[in-house]
């Protein structure tokens, strides 16, 4: 098998060498090149022809999204995003980033060469084998479903599962409920204060009140609830009647905390029939039993197609499994959810 070849856009220099010297340690990486702000990366794309680019957001002479704005028409490429603590991120995501890894805050050479070792690592890997025509393609405007919830049923709970590319997936199907929609949890695998962001970002943007979620956190129809992104699980459990979440911390779940199967096993044990289930691009499998125990215990679920996926991974192990009842492009799952909330 071919190396992965690698262009690393980094303006700082001592972090630029860190980086080609921890990256190329491994025998799957081939650093092709490196460039300290966008006018060279240019030169190096069309050179190099990397596989997959690390981007700094803040560079010199034009702004890491800026070049992304202009990169991704003429040239798509899978680019994971290093960024600081910033919303700037899924400005970053939205013009065409695969995904993003925070920088870290430490002084300490062994930390960060930890850090591209176990973070950034993974992260190209996965980006290497993005579907390069989904992320050049963005779901510019959504079909118009004109569904509303015609269900008098009460307690309803929408669950949703997603990795990478999953932040632009969640946006593209949220954006479509309108207020009636039963409330919604999610579990959207990234790291720890940037769920806050993208919650408000989400909140901002759509017709439904979206917030990162705290323990006691009721459940209500028109509201959605992120899990926090760090060492806590969410659950969904049922108080008085209602339906409440519980964030906890434990041990990562198929490598993530917060862990998509957790948040649906809990759906399965307390909502039942109750409930819908949908999974999104990601990579890996978390979120496919959990889907199943969904499914199992009546609820009815969806699955994103592999067409529009970033990466089919998470939606394809959940449909080998058996956990989906209906595979739907991107464009389709809103419609779909309002279609079988109005069957129950």
């Amino acid at each position: 098998m071919q190396p992965i070849k690698v262009l690393i856009v980094e303006d700082s220099i001592v972090f630029r060498e860190l980086l080609v010297q921890n990256l190329s340690r491994d025998p799957a990486i081939q650093v092709v090149g490196t460039a300290r702000d966008p006018f060279e990366a240019r030169d190096a794309i069309l050179a190099k022809k990397p596989d997959v680019m690390t981007l700094d957001v803040e560079l010199p002479r034009m702004s890491g999204i800026e070049f992304l704005r202009k990169l991704m028409p003429q040239y798509p490429l899978p680019v994971v995003v290093i960024s600081s603590l910033s919303d700037k991120v899924f400005d970053a995501l939205n013009a065409g980033a695969v995904d993003f890894v925070a920088k870290p805050a430490v002084s300490s050479r062994a930390q960060l060469e930890d850090f591209i070792r176990n973070e950034l690592l993974v992260k190209i890997k996965i980006a290497s084998t993005a579907r390069i025509s989904n992320i050049k393609r963005k779901v510019m405007e959504q079909e118009q479903h004109g569904q509303r919830l015609s269900t008098k049923r009460s307690n309803l709970i929408v669950a949703i599962g997603a990795s990478t590319g999953g932040t632009e997936a969640i946006f593209a199907v949220a954006k479509e409920y309108g207020t009636d929609i039963p409330g919604i949890v999610v579990v959207q695998h990234m790291p720890p204060g940037f769920t806050s962001m993208y919650a408000k970002r989400l909140n901002d943007q759509c017709r439904i009140q979206v917030k990162e979620a705290q323990t006691g956190d009721r459940v209500l129809p028109g509201h959605m609830l992120i899990a926090p992104g760090g060492d806590q699980h969410m659950r969904l459990v049922k108080v008085n009647g209602g339906y409440q979440v519980e964030c906890k911390r434990g041990p990562r779940v198929n490598g993530h905390c917060p862990s998509v199967d957790v948040l649906f096993e809990s759906v399965a044990k307390n909502a039942g029939s109750d409930a819908v289930g949908i999974i999104l691009t990601g990579m890996g499998g978390d979120g496919a039993k959990g889907l199943l125990a969904m499914r199992k215990a009546g609820a009815r679920t969806i699955g994103q197609d592999e067409s529009t996926c970033v990466v089919y991974g998470m939606p394809k192990v959940a449909y080998d499994l058996g956990a989906v009842e209906y595979q739907e492009k991107l464009t389709q799952i809103a419609g779909r959810t309002y279609a079988l909330l109005n069957k129950m």
